[in-house]
């Protein structure tokens, strides 16, 4: 199942519902943030974070890297510049085979 669904409209989400997603604590949110050009989350007038489906696509794979991986925090900065340019990153194939994987087991429990 995907993190965030792709037909949502929804543009913004909080701190707290981006740490729920990946299971950690919103401490480390704000600490990847800071490690991390790539995510530059929007403030609001009381100066809560939002972040947008673009951020949680860089979660993912910030998560994937360090979490799952092992990569340290300045590998996974050397690796996400590498990889920049391709149009998609290792996390994002993970997450595409686990929904085919999911989507198969429903069918397959449907027959």
């Amino acid at each position: 199942m995907s993190i965030i669904d792709d037909n949502s409209d929804r543009l913004y989400y909080t701190i707290g519902e981006v740490a729920d997603m990946f299971s950690v604590n919103a401490s480390l949110i704000r600490f990847w943030e800071k490690e991390f050009d790539a995510i530059r989350p929007t403030k609001n007038k009381k100066g809560n974070r939002l972040f947008t489906a673009a951020d949680i696509k860089t979660f993912k794979t910030i998560h994937n890297l360090v979490k799952e991986r092992g990569f340290t925090l300045e590998g996974a900065r050397q690796h996400m510049r590498e990889k920049r340019n391709k149009p998609e990153g290792t996390a994002e194939v993970i997450e595409k085979l686990k929904d085919i994987r999911q989507r198969l087991i429903d069918l397959k429990a449907k027959i």
